[in-house]
């Protein structure tokens, strides 16, 4: 167990990663604050209206943002870091781990 957390904080503190996260975060929420305050300094209504809207629907306990980010994030990194072979061989190896445990579990069902 020790090692699979390891693991996982390896990849997911990886500089690289943190990078594309950050722009994937911006690309599905952090647009939304920057609207939010420009409409608030510039007072353009429409503006803080969407963005109201839209944070307000983000901070909903159901809400899947996360489920978004995550994916665009990893494809990011692939796109921007293709020969990163340690960081994709850990999010490789993670996967196939995710998908055996889910081969398993339906195996006892």
């Amino acid at each position: 167990m020790k090692e699979k957390v390891k693991k996982v904080l390896q990849f997911l503190l990886n500089p690289r990663f943190l990078l594309c996260f950050g722009i994937a975060w911006m690309i599905t929420n952090g647009w939304s604050y920057a609207m939010l305050g420009f409409g608030m300094f510039l007072q353009i209504d429409w503006m803080v209206v969407v963005a109201s809207t839209y944070l307000a629907f983000l901070w909903l306990p159901f809400t899947p943002e996360k489920l978004i980010t995550v994916p665009i994030a990893i494809g990011l990194m692939k796109l921007f870091f293709p020969n990163d072979e340690h960081t994709l061989a850990v999010l490789h190896h993670m996967y196939q781990s995710a998908k055996e445990a889910l081969k398993r579990k339906k195996k006892k069902a």
